[in-house]
């Protein structure tokens, strides 16, 4: 744990900014949120690395001064599976938007949790595609409006927590930006968790999902979180079920990865030779 006093500056890349994220995003508090769990974990930057696909929340790896990649579209957890194995000692880190994990890189997601490689994935969900035009995502939900649905979205959701439980992430969690130090606390967890972390933050985007569904602007969707979130198991269920619950789904043990990897493939193959 680190006890020094915590520094953005220590931690990004200052040429980068001012960022590209539209006024009232939510993007920006998660980065806050992951930095001050970096530090209070006192993890050094040559210890980390960020990765990140496309999309506004995956601009974040050109922000931060860590060990980082910009890849393709959907395409980050591979990228980042290829990192853990070259050095699992480093903490890897993916942050990147609903559509990139669960659309176009929604294979790579299941099976990043049914390996259990010691990666923290962390989903920031806008429920839209933000960057390239509003359309609409895997967790957009149904009536929706978005670019290619303008009359509503026809698909449910995923439940991302159900996702990840089912594919076999053994560190599954939620939370927003409105609850900015809940979302701190939960991500330093994810880390210190040894596999697949999922840290789902909810996360507001007033251009492109505020203004096509009348939900206002950056305040009154924090109100939003607020009003309709609420801790696991919170007796304001039973009155209204479909409040969406925040806190840790799932917190377990099992064999990860790279320890699997070094047990079942190197060291019979260093035998063997």
């Amino acid at each position: 744990m680190s006890d020094t006093q915590f520094d953005v500056k220590k931690y990004i890349r200052a040429q980068f900014f001012p960022h590209m994220w539209c006024p009232g995003c939510g993007h920006g508090t998660v980065m806050g949120a992951l930095l001050r769990a970096i530090h209070d974990l006192g993890l050094d930057n040559d210890e980390v690395s960020v990765v990140s696909g496309i999309g506004c929340s995956s601009r974040i790896s050109g922000y931060l001064d860590f060990n980082t990649a910009h890849t393709m579209h959907g395409r980050a957890l591979p990228t980042a599976t290829g990192v853990k194995l070259a050095n699992p000692n480093l903490k890897v880190i993916v942050p990147f938007g609903d559509g990139d994990s669960t659309a176009i890189g929604g294979n790579h997601f299941i099976h990043a949790c049914r390996r259990n490689i010691d990666i923290t994935a962390i989903v920031m969900n806008n429920r839209i595609y933000g960057m390239t035009g509003g359309q609409y995502s895997p967790m957009s939900g149904c009536g929706v409006k978005a670019s290619t649905a303008p009359y509503g979205v026809p698909d449910r959701a995923f439940d991302l927590m159900e996702l990840a439980k089912g594919a076999g992430a053994t560190f599954v969690a939620r939370t927003t930006v409105y609850h900015a130090k809940e979302a701190q606390n939960t991500i330093k967890k994810a880390i210190e968790h040894k596999g697949f972390s999922v840290v789902e933050i909810l996360s507001m985007c007033p251009t492109q999902f505020g203004r096509k569904n009348k939900a206002g602007e950056a305040p009154q969707m924090m109100e939003w979180y607020k009003d309709n979130t609420v801790p696991m198991g919170s007796k304001k269920l039973a009155d209204n079920p479909d409040l969406i619950q925040r806190g840790v789904f799932v917190d377990e043990e099992a064999l990860e990865y790279c320890d699997a990897y070094q047990t079942n493939v190197i060291d019979k193959v260093m035998k063997k030779g």
